[in-house]
């Protein structure tokens, strides 16, 4: 027998071709015993109504004779049945059945017989209520707070809420927006009741608001009007789930908090008071009912949730604990205390199958014997736990990485960057001035442990550095393959690439069909888009490095930008990149500084990097562990922001010249239209210069496309450019404020969000809405700027100045103290202190700045600003990683 299937304590049919729904089965005490035993109560659509009592005499028997304790015809379909202290001067529990058109209440009591089996159990009408309107469902609760007695409110067909206060009707309500009704709940500690309206969102609306709201009986309007207007109904609160709900329900285990459980077609959610998400449960198949009860763990609480695949599913909040199979689909689920057993689950199916059971396995009636007690020796425990400790250890050790070396063995991947360029140039179509574009022979090797499906190499490098090509595919179907594949890269257009780093991602699936992704990237030569130029002593932009370190001769560093001098120590170097900018790189001969500088900003930041990515490599082989690198000038902002403007700027004319360009193409089909009239006309009508008017619009179309397509280059190399300054500008805040690896990625990812720019998500409002996020989480200055809540969409902005103040206030913030993290305790407020050495950043220039900041006060981790390797002109970047 398996497990994982319910097992049957009690079971029986109910008539013959009946019918049963959700609301058909109760467990109570209904007769009042004393002994607490639940009863099942079941109506049927047939009008029927039965109790059991289940008494087997071992598991899995059916129903005898003397567990049916009553069974009535009523003549009119039941819809519900329900259980509590509907009659007023007793709080003994009173039956209540829902009909169509009546709501009855009974009370069942029984009489003890001569025999065995004489027990005599007989039903008594209380009170009826004859409904006005056709009824749907119901529920009960102490509305109002009422103690020692439970109200009922009825929800009919077309949306009316009738509640009575047990013999009386209170009043009639119709609730707003109505369309077709839904389950409905009561929440005792909020005293609302909660449904889903046909707009699939669940409402809930105060017992207070609906007591003294206008009265549905005296209204006078036509039906129409009482279902659309007039109705002074407020929702207390709404919350949308997308989906069709089939039942609520409404836990309260303590009296701290309650849950609203909603059941959709699809997907389990659990709700606070105030209609906000708890936890929801997407489910992978198709259910028919629920239950929630209390969980023996604080805190959680388990749910039965029965399924159309003969499935009863148990959750932990959102974990599934356990399975069972049940012999039908349940369409309604109880749990209860029956005959001294606790936890039996009731099932109940559609065509009235009753079944009541339990989970797990049968108990086992094996009793072990009792064992002669012994005492036990601990020293010798302690030993033996000690051996088995260091026999745990040692398989730790031996095989611990054991599983991740299988995995990444299953393909290894390496690039290699030649040295040298090609003897013949492979640049094609090139829009560089020069008249030899030089390029580069990259070579890819794979070579496979297993049999490998699907393999397929994709290159990717940054624009406007080109591929000759950049898709290959593999075929392993064999294990210990080598496969190489090369290309080249060159330099297409004028303009300088943000990053020399390239990327080969190789993708594959595994012979049990699992896909993986192995990455690899590689460093291009910088001599690939820069030639060694003549030197400039003046120049518009410039920066300076601090080092801890005496100055390296630039030969060392750059060998073959410059020729070899007689002393050995060039201390000055130009660069001339193929797109005509020019930079120059002076080390001073005193002091331990560097200084780039050239007549664009955004031309700095290769020759930067490259400077620091050398300096780092070359006191690496000298054994030098400390070195470090420093920026104490005043952060380039203006300059920054000048290109920030000249890129927002195309952005808006792109999108004048398309709107332009939409409204030309409007002009030219309707003018179509009316040609193409006059010419399907019988008789002949001037065109009245409808030709020249097509004819000029036509010009004016493609004149403006052409427009929309040079703008798109201009915005595309303007966008090239700003990354290039927004790398230099977030490596020189890294240096200012000696941020770590950590704190430059999260720079990164919020001032390079963006492969691509485009009309509809530009780099603008992406990075604004980035650095506001971090100014009001990890930056803030008080509780009330968390607070502050950020526009959830994304629109391309009027101007660029709250941006610039947003960039502003963050170098701000870092210089007073802030600390970016994005742990749990980032939104917690900092103390804004002013670290050793930092202060106010003057404005003059470079040169006459005195060292403010003591030489040992440096850099001791730059894994941001490293490489996979440097200088890939003599040993190019090898290294996978998956």
């Amino acid at each position: 027998m398996s497990l994982f299937k319910a097992r049957d304590w009690w079971s029986t049919i109910l008539g013959e071709k009946e019918e049963f729904d959700q609301g058909c089965l109760c467990l109570a005490n209904v007769d009042n015993s004393g002994n607490g035993q639940d009863k099942i109560i079941v109506g049927s659509f047939m009008g029927y109504l039965r109790i059991f009592s289940p008494h087997p005499t071992k598991t899995g028997d059916g129903a005898q004779a003397e567990d049916l304790l009553l069974e009535v015809d009523l003549r009119d379909p039941v819809l519900q049945v329900e259980v509590g202290k509907f009659v007023s001067g007793t709080e003994m529990l009173h039956l209540a059945v829902l009909h169509s058109r009546k709501l009855c209440v009974y009370s069942v009591s029984g009489t003890l017989g001569n025999v065995e089996h004489g027990n005599q159990y007989q039903m008594k009408l209380i009170y009826e209520h004859n409904l006005q309107r056709t009824a749907c469902n119901m529920t009960y609760g102490s509305f109002g707070g009422v103690k020692g007695r439970d109200l009922i409110c009825i929800q009919s067909i077309d949306g009316m809420l009738m509640v009575f206060e047990q013999e009386s009707y209170a009043f009639g309500r119709f609730l707003p927006g109505f369309l077709l009704p839904g389950p409905l709940a009561y929440s005792s500690r909020t005293d609302s009741f909660i449904t889903v309206s046909s707009c699939r969102q669940v409402e809930s609306y105060k017992y207070q608001v609906l007591a003294f709201a206008t009265d549905a009986d005296k209204r006078q309007e036509t039906e129409q009007q009482k279902l659309g207007s007039g109705k002074r109904l407020v929702v207390d609160w709404t919350l949308n789930i997308g989906e069709q709900a089939l039942d609520i329900c409404i836990v309260s285990f303590n009296q701290s908090a309650s849950s609203v459980f909603v059941l959709g077609e699809r997907n389990f959610f659990c709700l606070k008071d105030n209609g906000q998400i708890r936890f929801m449960k997407k489910l992978d198949w198709s259910p028919s009912c629920f239950l929630p009860y209390c969980s023996v763990s604080e805190g959680t609480i388990n749910t039965l949730i029965g399924n159309h695949n003969n499935m009863l599913h148990i959750y932990q909040d959102v974990t599934l604990k356990w399975a069972t199979q049940l012999p039908h689909i349940p369409v309604a689920v109880r749990v209860g205390c029956l005959h001294d057993l606790k936890g039996v689950i009731v099932t109940l199916s559609d065509d009235g199958h009753l079944q009541c059971s339990y989970l797990g396995t049968d108990p086992s009636l094996f009793q072990a014997p009792n064992v002669e007690s012994r005492e036990l020796n601990y020293d010798e425990l302690d030993v033996e736990m000690k051996e088995l400790q260091k026999i745990i250890k040692d398989v730790n050790k031996s095989q611990g990485v054991w599983p991740m070396t299988e995995r990444e063995d299953d393909l290894n991947v390496s690039v290699v960057v030649s040295p040298n360029f090609d003897s013949v140039s492979q640049a094609t179509d090139v829009e560089v001035g020069t008249d030899l574009v030089p390029s580069v022979t990259v070579k890819v090797t794979l070579q496979n442990r297993v049999v490998l499906q699907k393999v397929k190499l994709s290159v990717c490098v940054q624009p406007p550095l080109e591929l000759t090509c950049d898709q290959f595919t593999f075929e392993f179907m064999t294990p210990d393959l080598t496969r190489t594949v090369s290309f080249s890269v060159y330099l297409k257009r004028s303009y300088t690439p943000s990053e020399l780093e390239g990327n080969a991602v190789v993708s594959y699936s595994k012979p049990t069909g699992i896909p993986r992704v192995i990455q690899c990237k590689f460093r291009l030569p910088l001599k690939l888009i820069c030639l060694p130029g003549q030197p400039s002593k003046t120049a518009s932009h410039k920066i300076t490095i601090d080092t801890n370190k005496s100055p390296v001769s630039l030969l060392s560093l750059f060998p073959g930008f410059a020729s070899q001098s007689d002393d050995d120590q060039v201390n000055v170097m130009g660069f001339h990149f193929l797109g005509g900018s020019r930079v120059t790189l002076l080390a001073s001969k005193t002091s331990q500084r560097y200084r780039i500088q050239s007549e664009q900003f955004e031309d700095l930041w290769l020759i930067t990097s490259e400077l620091i990515l050398r300096l780092q490599e070359y006191f690496e082989k000298q054994g030098v562990k400390d070195f470090a690198c420093s920026f104490s000038g005043s952060m380039p902002l203006q300059e920054y922001f000048e290109l920030i403007d000249h890129h927002f700027e195309l952005r808006i004319n792109g999108e004048k010249l398309e709107e332009l360009l939409s409204e030309r193409a409007v002009q030219f089909r309707a003018i179509q239209r009316r040609l193409l009239t006059r010419f399907k006309d019988k008789t002949p009508a001037p065109l009245q210069h409808l030709d020249t008017l097509l004819d000029g619009t036509y010009k004016q179309v493609i004149a403006l496309a052409d427009a929309v397509e040079e703008n798109q280059g201009s915005l595309f190399q303007s966008f090239t450019r700003l990354k290039s300054a927004t790398h230099l500008v977030i490596l020189l805040i890294g240096l200012w404020q000696k941020l770590s690896a950590d704190q430059i990625a999260i720079l990164e990812a919020a001032f390079l969000p963006l492969q691509e720019d485009t009309q509809e998500l530009g780099w603008e409002e992406t990075v604004d809405a980035a650095i506001s996020h971090l100014l009001k989480t990890c930056l803030s200055k008080s509780s009330k700027e968390q607070a502050l809540n950020l526009n959830s969409q994304l629109n391309i902005p009027k101007d660029t100045s709250q941006l610039k103040k947003h960039i502003t206030l963050l170098c701000d913030r870092l210089a007073k103290g802030g600390r970016l993290c994005l742990s749990t305790d980032a939104a917690a407020p900092q103390t804004m202190v002013m670290p050793g050495g930092c202060t106010t950043i003057p404005e003059s220039d470079l040169e006459e700045r005195s060292v403010e900041q003591d030489s040992t006060e440096l850099f001791t981790n730059h894994r941001h600003l490293t490489a996979e390797t440097s200088r890939p002109e003599v040993s190019p970047l090898q290294g996978v990683s998956e």
